[in-house]
């Protein structure tokens, strides 16, 4: 029998879902909008843009929806860099212009102080502006699967064998789901260089890529954290358990990328990917990275915090 949610969602008219005008900007990068006195979240769209929708999926409060086609585009629209984008959960709003995303960030910030936390803020200063839009950020995680997720296009590409053994981000919405990340525009190099090297020295070795729904194989999870001040660069693997295979690979990574300054392994078997409870080995080099700021010289270890836009850090403690 379906659910209410399904049968709410069944009872909007067909011709509510065309040209539909976006109307807001809400929270991770969604847009809102309001058909037969519903709430629907709608993804990779704009204020502006009037688009048909399809329903996506149906909550009790709540539906989400995704763009079928366009009639009009907004204004406040920019073209994504990312090949990956709207099938990588990485970013969320490339499509909007940057000043567009600070004001609406700024705005929802107030909303959720004020409307709903009932906090009365005195004057808000405007959000500082990332000195970069690319590559300034100083730590990623990637996630190993055996069951990568293939693209529409892939599916619809019946010529081509696609390797189902991926190193890269969760697909929107999805904890089990990866996407083979071939470029992302978030970390300077050499964190792509690394990324794909290991990858593919696995899959050429036949390493077991970790089984997400199991929590088998070998490979989990790949952390790369960088200082732009110094050039240093660490490298943090994590393993479900150890094998002799493990050593090998880590030996490689090393010959293949001399520089960096911090070679580590972590075994976790745990039914998450956090290992602040857990050892992690220095492999090769030292246990930490190092970054300046003003002056003052930071040892940042694998389970350090440390803001991960290291100029837009910068700039906040200027401010403070």
């Amino acid at each position: 029998m379906p659910s209410k949610a399904t049968k709410l969602a069944n009872s909007i008219p067909p011709e509510a879902l065309r040209h539909v005008k976006i109307q807001d900007m809400v929270a991770e990068g969604k847009c809102l909008v309001r058909i037969e006195n519903l709430v629907v979240f709608v993804g990779q769209v704009a204020p502006g843009d009037v688009v048909d929708l399809r329903i996506t999926k149906a909550h009790k409060r709540f539906m989400e929806a995704a763009p079928i086609h366009f009639h009009q585009r907004s204004a406040l629209r920019t073209e994504p860099f990312c090949q990956h984008f709207g099938t990588c959960g990485g970013c969320k709003w490339q499509h909007i212009s940057y000043e567009a995303q600070l004001s609406y960030k700024q705005q929802q910030v107030e909303d959720q102080l004020t409307r709903i936390g009932k906090v009365a803020l005195p004057e808000v200063r405007q959000i500082l502006p990332s000195p970069e839009r690319t590559y300034y950020r100083n730590k990623l995680e990637y996630t190993f699967s055996n069951n990568g997720w293939l693209t529409e296009e892939q599916i619809k590409d019946d010529t081509a064998h696609y390797d189902r053994r991926v190193l890269g981000f969760h697909t929107p919405g999805r904890f089990d789901k990866i996407l083979d990340v071939e470029h992302c525009w978030l970390q300077p190099e050499p964190s792509n260089e690394i990324r794909i090297f290991i990858r593919d020295y696995a899959r050429a070795h036949r390493l077991p890529f970790g089984d997400m729904v199991r929590q088998t194989g070998l490979l989990r999870n790949l952390i790369i954290r960088t200082a732009e001040s110094t050039g240093e660069t660490m490298v943090i693997l994590q393993c479900y358990h150890d094998d002799e295979a493990l050593r090998p690979l880590l030996d490689a990574v090393y010959a293949k990328f001399p520089e960096i300054t911090s070679l580590n392994y972590v075994l976790n078997n745990k039914g998450n990917e956090t290992f602040h409870d857990l050892d992690v080995v220095c492999y090769q080099g030292k246990p930490y990275i190092e970054e300046d700021m003003e002056g003052l010289r930071f040892r940042i270890g694998p389970k350090s915090f440390y803001q991960t836009n290291s100029a837009g850090a910068f700039n906040l403690y200027k401010v403070a």
